[in-house]
């Protein structure tokens, strides 16, 4: 019962292709389904470049039950959503979850945005690293989401300058406060296109996350239809390598674990 549980849709204005063709993908490639997290609206004109509308919401949810319905008894396919985490939106955030029967509700901190940067970035590369990785914990122990996306995604931030081990004492903090919190977090293998090209986590922090017991769950973060479980078979390995047996899916926004050896079993039966 493997899932993709990250990929978009034209809501969000920077990805390609109808829904059907993410699940025709998602079946070539031997999962059992997909799971839709198109980035969520937010208020007072927050970066609206990369989001649907408020007015587009209903409809999002239409062309989901399409594909739900054109794929019935071949490959299942799930409702989701991507919302930013933003200090001062959660009352939002917390009402907007309620207005569908979400499978799953992935938390973002995107430090890309220019509200994010307008607020954090002070001209201090290190002190805005330091600062997402209490915005990612702030996010988990917010209990709005399930699971945190790209949870290492500020490496891409003036990538040059990125040093781990300057980080890690900062990221063990984050994760401790995570980790105690139950939410899963995010092994996304759409990193490898960015400018740090690495999944993300990368395998030290990925290995953290193991040793405190975090759960995780892949995503591809398709934004094209092509990308549907990309890099999966790699994914899972760099987890067994981190020390996990056990991957995560979600349903009705409940965890689900299943076995990495099954996983890539049924994986390595794609034709």
């Amino acid at each position: 019962m493997f899932f993709d549980s990250h990929m978009h849709t034209l809501f969000c204005k920077h990805a390609y292709g109808q829904t059907e063709d993410y699940a025709e993908q998602g079946l070539e490639m031997g999962l059992s389904g997909i799971i839709f997290t198109c980035h969520s609206p937010m208020p007072r004109g927050f970066w609206p470049q990369v989001r649907m509308e408020m007015h587009e919401f209903d409809e999002y949810v239409r062309v989901v039950e399409r594909a739900q319905k054109a794929f019935a008894g071949r490959l299942e396919v799930r409702l989701g959503m991507e919302s930013d985490y933003f200090p001062g939106f959660e009352d939002w955030i917390a009402e907007l979850h309620q207005k569908a029967d979400f499978h799953y509700c992935l938390g973002s901190v995107h430090w890309q945005g220019k509200d994010y940067m307008e607020r954090f970035e002070t001209g201090d590369p290190l002190a805005f690293r330091k600062q997402y990785f209490e915005l990612l914990a702030d996010s988990a122990e917010s209990g709005l989401f399930d699971c945190l996306a790209h949870p290492d995604l500020i490496k891409n931030y003036k990538p040059e300058g990125w040093d781990f081990e300057q980080m890690r004492e900062d990221i063990a903090s984050a994760l401790d406060r995570i980790a105690k919190t139950g939410v899963a977090m995010e092994l996304n293998t759409s990193g490898i296109h960015k400018r740090y090209r690495e999944m993300n986590p990368g395998p030290q922090m990925l290995a953290m996350m193991g040793e405190r017991g975090i759960p995780v769950v892949i995503g591809s973060d398709s934004h094209q239809p092509h990308r549907v479980a990309e890099g999966f078979v790699e994914a899972l390995q760099h987890l067994q390598t981190a020390g996990y047996t056990e991957v995560s899916v979600f349903e009705n926004r409940k965890r689900r674990a299943l076995s990495i050896k099954a996983v890539l079993q049924q994986l390595a039966r794609t034709p």
